[in-house]
């Protein structure tokens, strides 16, 4: 099986960025790696990316719905996708995954985190990923980024529209569940320059995956 890497946090954190860089390096190393992201990485996904992040159907789902709606893609994304990829050995780095809707769905909308779990596990056939890195980013530096995001792209989506208040519990749910499974997520500062916070994401995962990349 090939390493599973996600990269959660804020909005404005640079996941994007990064995952990009760290895909660079390992594919530089010979290594297959597939990127994608949730919601999407499929045409179902990305329609239902749509749906919850853009309004596509003219109507802004509810709490509920949208919680389900991000199992829904996430189911089709893991078995259609994610799992045949891991089989084959190839690295996989996904721009969010379930500790997002843990955030978002438990922490920010207020669904108890045990029912999520639950969900999600059947939902994922209860794959978890080998490392999770969390890019961290203060509450300040965060909202500079969304106001420059959101002068660009016209106001951006739906969660970056949502209140300072639903930003910060996000944050701290975030960082409530890396403490909740330290071996699993390392927790690293993304409101430093982009190639200080790149070296700190590639020493996590040379240190976790130490043995596969020696393995040629």
């Amino acid at each position: 099986m090939g390493p599973f890497i996600t990269f959660e946090g804020p909005e404005g954190s640079g996941k994007s960025t990064h995952i990009r860089l760290l895909a660079e390096q390992l594919r530089a190393r010979g290594r297959e790696v597939l990127v994608t992201r949730e919601p999407g990485g499929t045409p179902l996904c990305e329609a239902i990316r749509g749906l919850l992040q853009h309004d596509t159907a003219d109507e802004s789902p509810t709490p509920r719905a949208e919680a389900l709606l991000f199992f829904a893609s996430r189911a089709q994304l893991v078995e259609t996708t994610i799992r045949p990829a891991l089989r084959r050995g190839v690295w996989v780095l996904c721009d969010r995954y379930a500790d997002s809707t843990f955030a978002y769905q438990g922490h920010g909308r207020g669904f108890p985190l045990d029912a999520l779990q639950a969900i999600n596990a059947f939902a994922t056939g209860a794959l978890v990923p080998d490392l999770t890195l969390l890019l961290d980013i203060d509450a300040a530096a965060s909202r500079q980024r969304l106001a420059a995001r959101q002068a660009a792209a016209s106001g951006g989506d739906r969660f970056e529209r949502e209140s300072d208040a639903f930003h910060d519990r996000l944050r701290r749910g975030f960082l409530d569940l890396a403490t909740r499974e330290p071996a699993r997520f390392r927790i690293v500062e993304s409101g430093r320059a982009i190639a200080s916070v790149a070296e700190d994401v590639w020493s996590a995962v040379a240190t976790r995956f130490a043995a596969a990349l020696d393995g040629g």
